[in-house]
C-alpha cells in the first residue's frame, strides 16, 4: 500500500503542472481515464456523504453548483496540517465573498475529530462553516476517498501523529472533475491555486 501511495503522489506531482505560473486558459481534467462502452471517460470523484461540524449530513451533490477546494487533515497533526490550513485560509479569504467557491476539509481521524471538535477548530480559524465545511465520517470511507481526489491518506503508526497523508489543496469543478492542485505546505504555490480557481470560474461564465 505504501509503494502504491508513493507512486500515486509522484504521478500527481507531475500532473500538478496545471497550477504553474504559465497555466493554460482552460484547466485540464486530471486523473486516470476509464473506457466505458468503448468511450474514454474522464475521472470523476465518486459520490460521498459525511457529517459537517453541525452534525448535518452533506454530500458532494450539495456542491454541484459550485467549484470547491478540498484537503485532508486531522486536528492533532504535528507537522504539515497547520501549514496547509494557513494556505487554505489564504485562498478562502480571497474568495470569501464569492458564492461560486466553497471549501471542504475531510478529517482522517474521525475518532477524535468529532463534529463538535471540528466546530471548535473552525471557530479558531475564524471561518464560516457554511462556506468551509469540516467533514466527519467513517474512517475507511475517508481513506478510500483520498484516492478519488488523487491523494493518499491512511493510518500509519510510524508517521507523525499516526497518519500518513498528502498536503495538497485540490480544486474540483461542478461536475466532480479534479482540475488543479497546489502544495499546501508551500506559500508560493497558493497564488497559483487562486489563479487556477479564477481560470475555472471563467469556464462557467455565460453558461
Amino acid at each position: 500500500m505504501r509503494l502504491n501511495a508513493i507512486l500515486l503522489v509522484a504521478i500527481m506531482s507531475l500532473l500538478a503542472i496545471s497550477c504553474k505560473e504559465n497555466a493554460p486558459t482552460t484547466l485540464p481534467k486530471l486523473g486516470f481515464k476509464k473506457i466505458i462502452d468503448n468511450k474514454e471517460v474522464d475521472h470523476v470523484v465518486k459520490d460521498w456523504s459525511f457529517l459537517n461540524s453541525d452534525s448535518v449530513r452533506v454530500t458532494n451533490k450539495d456542491l454541484a453548483d459550485v467549484v470547491y477546494v478540498s484537503d485532508f487533515f486531522f486536528r492533532s497533526c504535528p507537522t504539515i496540517c497547520p501549514k496547509v490550513a494557513r494556505e487554505m485560509k489564504r485562498v478562502y479569504t480571497e474568495f470569501e465573498k464569492n458564492p461560486q467557491v466553497k471549501f471542504v476539509s475531510f478529517t482522517l481521524d474521525p475518532k477524535r475529530d468529532t463534529p463538535q471538535k471540528l466546530k471548535e477548530y473552525a471557530a479558531n480559524l475564524q471561518v464560516d462553516t457554511d462556506k468551509w465545511w469540516f467533514l466527519h465520517g467513517d474512517k475507511d470511507e475517508t481513506y478510500d476517498l483520498t484516492s478519488e481526489y488523487l491523494q493518499i491518506g491512511f493510518e500509519d503508526e510510524d508517521a507523525p501523529g499516526g497518519f500518513d497523508h498528502s498536503g495538497k489543496l485540490i480544486l474540483t469543478d461542478k461536475a466532480g472533475h479534479i482540475r488543479a492542485f497546489s502544495e499546501g505546505t508551500d506559500p508560493d504555490e497558493t497564488p497559483k491555486m487562486i489563479k487556477a480557481i479564477n481560470t475555472l470560474l471563467k469556464e462557467y461564465e455565460g453558461k
